[in-house]
């Protein structure tokens, strides 16, 4: 049975993305609620059912009242029939529909919406391009995606268990009390409307608290996971109570806006209790009038009783549904600031994957300053031939890495065109341009995943001995075969840890290595990549590197000008500019910049600071 319901709707199933999804909350989860359709109706449907069986039956217990003042003796021959239908009822087909109405919510709806949600929020998240996340914490983004599916599923739940029933029930309500005596709807009314009032005064202001309490926690989310990811940081500056105090001015908005909050919850509780207090002296003190004077029977008061001491229970319980709708609302919102942000870096309508032919890549007048005045590039042109083999020098803020950026579009250039074999990069697909491109980063930070996975990233279909032999070609398999982490799990199934952490960092480079090395790209970005190995071992890897440039078409960044000396060209860029270019031998012969670089180099190292740009 569970299957069944578990079954209606599928959360994974196929929908059109959105580059610029809506911006209110309404059209917002509308987008997500279209799969829901059938179930949300047939849910629906099922509430008001239940609402009028629990309707009927207050109206039958009053019934019953009046029945036991008749004859005893013939109560049994005359209703027999009756109270045994009744009764079969409320055991057999009474549970049978409430079944069906919390099945379709519980299993149905609850799980699924919550799935399909985060689903797909996290699929619109990683859309997004890599400037949108240089923006943002990551703590603060992954907060946004988990508590969004929880509180638009709440907002789906108190629609059907309380919303939907409850105005069904007072309808239905209203209708048993006008069966009686149509009086008896006065007191019933003016408590609805000022109930409405109360639920009005309370949505209002519950909507933004709440939204207030859910920013200043996903604040905290933010700054804990700094602290957190930064661990090594804080512990070498000794910045301990500096974290703690950081993060309580945080906690303590937190509190602040929660107790803002509750006294909202507070207010509405005293102010409810009175209410209802005028509710039930209203109706039940006017059904005993009615039946003072012969206007009505017992069965009607004991309804009318029994249907207000509900009512009064239900209330409560009606207002913190109502409350936790608009509360949740306002974590959906909150949500949205980050899930529904647009897209905007995306493929061409037009864009047709990328057809490598033999690797060669010209820059054609490209500029790029990340929006500001100066810094990144400007005016570069540059042809590189299938298979040459480029250094990149200059000093921090020349352009060297925006140049690495824009090759790779993690941004789109404010003007001027990258060609790949003839084809404008911004005219293909992103990921067919990123799958003909592999880079080694300076950063080799991995997944907190084992070592098998990190290297597989390259080439998720390779064969456990093509990881083997990447790692072996970049003089990782000897460590890897020693690893283990706290779990039991060595070798290639051991966990490095977030970002990497628990290797070093000439370990997590050449794991980063070997996962290039299996991808085995016929363009080659190398961004400082043997900066993190000692003198031994950087010469080992520079043969790896070498092997791996062969047949490549390779752009090599570097402050270690040794590691590059024997590129075919080397470029030297200045103030967002190449400045200069040629082979080592012909840019010493200049004396220029190069030459400069290279005579106040130590071992080879050109001493400036790690490439901002």
């Amino acid at each position: 049975m569970f299957r069944f319901f578990e079954n209606l709707v599928d959360p994974y199933v196929a929908y059109a993305e959105d580059n610029a999804p809506p911006q209110k909350i309404w059209p917002f989860l509308r987008q997500y609620c279209v799969p829901f359709k059938r179930v949300f109706w047939a849910t629906g449907i099922m509430s008001i059912v239940v609402a009028a069986i629990e309707i009927w039956l207050i109206y039958y217990m009053g019934r019953l009242v009046d029945l036991l003042g008749s004859d005893p003796s013939q109560l049994w021959a005359e209703y027999g029939t009756e109270l045994v239908l009744v009764a079969v009822f409320i055991l057999t087909l009474r549970p049978l529909l409430q079944g069906i109405d919390v099945a379709l919510i519980n299993n149905a709806i609850l799980p699924n919406f919550g799935t399909l949600i985060r689903w797909r929020a996290h699929r619109q998240v990683l859309r997004q391009s890599v400037g949108w996340f240089e923006n943002d914490f990551a703590g603060r983004i992954a907060n946004r995606i988990m508590q969004t599916p929880p509180a638009a599923g709440e907002v789906i739940f108190q629609t059907f268990d309380a919303l939907s029933y409850s105005l069904a029930y007072l309808i239905g309500a209203a209708i048993l009390l006008s069966t009686s005596d149509w009086r008896l709807l006065l007191p019933l009314l003016i408590w609805f409307v000022l109930y409405g009032a109360l639920v009005r005064w309370t949505i209002r202001r519950v909507g933004p608290a709440s939204k207030a309490a859910s920013d200043a926690r996903s604040q905290v989310t933010g700054r804990v996971v700094d602290a957190y990811t930064n661990i090594h940081s804080v512990k070498m500056f000794a910045h301990h109570d500096l974290e703690v105090d950081y993060a309580k001015e945080a906690i303590e908005n937190t509190r602040k806006t929660f107790q803002v909050e509750m006294r909202l919850f507070t207010i509405m509780d005293v102010s409810l209790t009175v209410l209802n207090g005028l509710l039930i002296v209203g109706i039940v003190g006017w059904a005993l009038a009615l039946w003072t004077t012969g206007q009505a029977s017992v069965g009607v008061v004991a309804a009318a009783a029994a249907l207000t001491l509900r009512l009064n229970a239900m209330t409560g319980w009606i207002m913190w549904a109502v409350s936790s709708f608009f509360r949740e609302l306002g974590v959906v919102a909150e949500g949205m600031e980050t899930i529904a942000q647009p897209i905007n870096l995306v493929d061409d309508v037009q864009a047709k994957p990328l057809i490598m032919a033999d690797g060669r890549i010209e820059v054609q007048k490209l500029s790029h300053h990340y929006g500001r005045d100066s810094g990144g590039l400007q005016d570069v042109n540059l042809t590189i031939q299938p298979g040459q083999k480029i250094g990149l020098i200059g000093r921090s803020g020349a352009g060297k890495s925006t140049l690495i950026k824009l090759l790779l579009r993690f941004y789109d250039a404010e003007s001027g065109r990258i060609l790949i074999d003839g084809q404008d990069i911004s005219q293909v697909t992103q990921d067919s341009l990123r799958r003909e491109i592999g880079v080694v980063q300076q950063d080799s930070s991995l997944l907190h995943r084992s070592v098998r996975d990190n290297i597989l990233y390259g080439r998720p279909d390779a064969s456990e001995e093509q990881v083997i032999a990447a790692a072996k070609e970049a003089q990782a398999h000897d460590f890897i075969l020693d690893l283990a982490d706290p779990e039991g799990r060595t070798g290639y199934d051991a966990r490095v840890g977030e970002r990497g952490v628990k290797l070093s960092g000439g370990q997590r480079q050449r794991i980063t290595l070997a996962r290039v090395i299996l991808k085995n790209a016929p363009i080659l970005l190398l961004d400082e990549a043997t900066s993190a190995l000692d003198s031994e071992v950087e010469a080992i890897i520079q043969e790896t590197l070498y092997g791996m440039m062969a047949g490549k078409t390779v752009i090599a960044i570097a402050h270690r000008l040794s590691t590059i000396a024997e590129m075919d060209r080397i470029l030297v860029m200045e103030d967002s500019r190449i400045v200069e270019e040629g082979n080592h031998d012909a840019l010493l012969a200049r004396g220029g910049l190069y030459a400069g670089f290279w005579a106040r180099q130590s071992g080879g190292f050109l001493k400036t600071e790690e490439d901002a740009s």
